[in-house]
């Protein structure tokens, strides 16, 4: 997977990541590791664009609700612990992500994104400059 990082400000700063190729077991951790690296350089609010992104698993669903916990500030949970981490986004699937915004994902990405219930926990969006306004 490629990750693009780039900035747009609109009430307040957004860094764009924009992912290309499949989030999965084998990718997540790009995802995490970049969002934690901005966060370190002051990142708050993260747009998440998907438009590339063809497949994702499990794993990716927990790289975006990683990012969503890194966002606000919360102790970020242990990769190690599998079970663990999936049983934390079930907790948190009602409370909608202020920090963190998803853009355009794929027919793909999008119905298993609906499937696990993300469409409640993300805003979802299809125009860069609304969703960059929406922060």
């Amino acid at each position: 997977m490629e990750i693009t990082v780039s900035q747009a400000q609109g009430r307040v700063s957004v860094s764009i990541l924009t992912l290309e190729g499949q989030l999965d077991g084998q990718t997540y951790q790009q995802l995490i590791e970049e969002a934690v690296r901005l966060y370190k350089e002051g990142a708050r609010d993260f747009l998440i664009d998907l438009s590339k992104v063809n497949f994702m698993s499990s794993a990716g669903m927990v790289a975006l609700h990683t990012v969503a916990l890194l966002a606000r500030g919360d102790k970020l949970p242990d990769m190690e612990q599998g079970w663990s981490t999936l049983k934390s986004m079930s907790r948190d699937r009602g409370a909608k992500s202020e920090h963190v915004r998803l853009l355009s994902p794929s027919p793909e990405v999008q119905k298993v994104l609906e499937m696990v219930g993300f469409t409640q926990a993300f805003d979802i969006l299809t125009d860069k400059e609304q969703a960059v306004q929406a922060f």
